[in-house]
């Protein structure tokens, strides 16, 4: 038995977390591309940015490659996504660092949530909710899906991240993967107001997306470190958030005490 959704549902919320990215996508060589291919280059609408402001006179596209460029060069961060993807709510609340520690949930549809520990590249912990665990035991008969409910509910279970049941779980953990996606280069940034994001003041740029009224407003620090702070899609087939805060804090990432873990038998 295999403790793990039957759907790979947390790959979905990381394919629909990159999604929101694509703001920062630089262009190929063919120049910036679209989900449908090559489009033509759109000009930078901030080209006449006057020196004012906290980023003086830079373009949007310039202080999006700045706070790409110290998103990137950051030891840790947490992670908060909610998003649409399929017609499907997903979020997720995950702290996770470059040295394969993780913690925190995933909550897919409206109630199933799975709680998560990865300690390191080869060791990690999953808990999931009474929804999740009869998804699990969906299509078996009522003896078995009680008894995966009483051996697993409120435990953990010990697991690998490149287990192939339960590796999709873990994906958002991969921190430098998750920023990998996210490319300097790009153009076609319009440069808004200030306003502030979870308390810390925030420079807002924004692009428009090509179909759906589709657009995407990304928030960037203006004091300290040019961090991205979140970034938000409306309109589209996959409107939703990604919210960036915590930078460069520790990341609690510890085993779970031996008596709250399933072991099997």
């Amino acid at each position: 038995m295999h403790a793990s959704p039957r759907r790979p549902l947390a790959a979905t919320l990381l394919c629909a977390a990159v999604a929101l990215s694509a703001v920062a996508c630089g262009p190929s060589a063919d120049g910036p591309t679209s989900a449908d291919g090559p489009t033509s280059a759109k000009p930078d609408a901030t080209r006449t940015a006057t020196p004012t402001g906290p980023f003086g006179g830079s373009t949007g596209s310039q202080i999006l490659d700045q706070a790409i460029g110290a998103t990137k060069a950051a030891k840790s961060l947490t992670l908060s996504v909610d998003v649409t993807s399929d017609g499907e709510p997903l979020k997720a609340y995950l702290s996770v660092d470059t040295r394969e520690k993780c913690a925190g949930t995933l909550t897919i549809g409206t109630t199933g949530t799975a709680e998560l520990i990865k300690v390191d590249a080869k060791t990690a912990y999953l808990r999931f909710d009474e929804s999740l665990l009869r998804a699990q035991g969906e299509g078996e008969s009522p003896e078995v899906q009680e008894a995966i409910l009483q051996q697993l509910r409120g435990r953990w279970t010990k697991t690998s991240p490149t287990d192939p049941d339960t590796g999709d779980m873990l994906a958002l953990c991969d921190l430098k993967g998750l920023l990998a996606e996210f490319e300097q280069g790009g153009s076609g940034i319009t440069k808004g107001g200030e306003t502030t994001v979870g308390g810390q003041k925030a420079l807002k740029l924004t692009e428009a997306g090509d179909v759906d009224g589709e657009t995407t407003t990304v928030y960037v620090a203006t004091e300290g470190k040019p961090y991205l702070l979140k970034i938000v899609t409306t309109g589209g087939d996959e409107p939703g958030t990604i919210a960036f805060s915590q930078y460069d804090r520790p990341v609690e990432a510890k085993a779970p005490p031996a008596k709250s873990i399933f072991v099997t038998e």
